[in-house]
């Protein structure tokens, strides 16, 4: 079976599960775990960032910054297709009693005019917008990559307004990999960013929040109170550490295989990429509700043919490449697709 659903479903390489099995590990609560400290002090690097920390999940680490940047009551602005919005369980205001505050975008992002009509009224019935929340790649837009000249003028309006941001870099890597700029250039413009490693780059659990050292600590007592303070977890973090020295160069594979999976769509009839471009290595489409009834219609003839992908939504397919699908692969799942024409 070709899985297509997720970058998530990768399963550790060989030299990975070696890693893990060799990591020299410690308790972490106290700061003692070596493959732990190594992964921080490697993400802040990549970054440029004085710190970072680890956690499990980037559900985690985008929660963590909700609470680091906002107090009960206040506010948090992003795209309405965000994946804080879409698929975090209503977290900012089940943990945080923050509330969020959507405007629409282009394929998932904002631009300075769009923030700037999100912001509230100094007013007493309106609530406090503490945080601009961005995210790149953006999931839900289709894998998009949003400007560093985009990035750069909504974060220098920001700050000139006393505005928290935060970068949901879940897949930062694909951005870094699609557009020659590097992560900290992007990190530069953000109080706080977050990166999973679980997402193209295949470790099996992991992700991480970085920001300036007085953040990273106050971020320490977060994670505790959300019950994601861990122990002997270098073994975890080994298979991060594997990730970024190992398949950061490969991801440009992954986007290649994307846009062959696109082209494979653009042939059939009742099937429309959303957006038509694909940057990385996430593939949208919709169904028409007429050649194609239902998106699950689409994965069920799919399926039949040894290919997963996921239905999301009323109308919409989801396809991401990962280093788990090969070029062959992903030409097979193309064959399939030009198929249901």
């Amino acid at each position: 079976m070709i899985d297509l659903r997720s970058d998530t479903v990768t399963k550790p390489t060989p030299g990975m599960l070696a890693a893990m099995l060799a990591a020299p590990v410690g308790d972490d609560v106290y700061g003692e775990d070596p493959t732990i400290n190594e992964l921080e002090a490697k993400v802040a690097t990549y970054l440029g960032t004085e710190a970072a920390l680890f956690v499990p999940s980037g559900t985690m680490a985008n929660q963590i910054a909700v609470r680091l940047h906002c107090r009960p009551g206040d506010e948090l602005l992003c795209e309405a297709t965000s994946h804080v919005v879409l698929w975090e369980g209503g977290g900012p205001a089940a943990l945080s009693g923050v509330s969020v505050h959507t405007v629409d975008g282009k394929n998932g992002l904002l631009d300075l005019s769009a923030v700037q009509r999100g912001i509230r009224p100094n007013d007493i019935h309106s609530p406090h917008t503490r945080l601009i929340w961005l995210e790149n790649t953006h999931n839900r837009g289709g894998g998009t990559v949003q400007s560093l000249e985009s990035v750069a003028e909504i974060s220098a309006w920001a700050r000139s307004q006393n505005l928290a941001l935060h970068l949901d870099g879940a897949r930062l890597w694909n951005a870094v990999v699609a557009s020659g700029t590097a992560a900290k250039s992007w990190a530069s413009h953000f109080d706080t960013i977050s990166v999973c490693f679980s997402k193209g780059l295949g470790a099996p659990v992991g992700s991480a929040l970085a920001g300036s050292a007085d953040i990273i600590q106050r971020a320490r007592r977060y994670r505790k109170l959300f019950g994601g303070a861990m122990r002997q977890a270098g073994i975890l973090a080994a298979a991060c550490v594997y990730a970024m020295d190992h398949h950061l160069d490969r991801l440009k594979l992954d986007h290649v295989n994307a846009a062959v999976l696109a082209d494979a769509v653009r042939t059939v009839p009742g099937l429309k990429l959303v957006p038509d471009g694909v940057e990385t290595n996430l593939v949208w489409f919709e169904v028409d509700g007429v050649r194609f009834k239902t998106p699950q219609d689409v994965t069920a003839k799919l399926k039949e043919q040894g290919i997963l992908m996921s239905a999301l939504g009323e109308t919409t397919v989801r396809a991401c490449t990962h280093y788990g699908v090969t070029r062959d692969d992903c030409e097979r799942a193309a064959a399939a697709i030009g198929a249901l024409k």
